[in-house]
């Protein structure tokens, strides 16, 4: 049997989406261990001057605990 936890944790990127969903996993693998999986709870943009300046998502990430 194994228990995970669930984190919230928010990425952004100038690029895109994926961009930023591969940016804040790859910052938590760098803390959490045993990274399962991730649900993507939101998405924003924010703009500048008609254009947008950077892509955020917000996620939630499952880990297993270690015993």
């Amino acid at each position: 049997m194994s228990v995970a936890k669930v984190t919230e944790i928010t990425a952004t990127s100038p690029k895109s989406f994926e961009a930023a969903i591969k940016s804040g996993i790859g910052r938590a693998a760098r803390t959490l261990k045993n990274i399962k999986g991730a649900w993507i709870k939101g998405m924003k943009v924010d703009i500048e001057n008609g254009k947008i300046r950077q892509y955020r998502v917000d996620m939630k990430v499952t880990f297993v605990l270690e015993d």
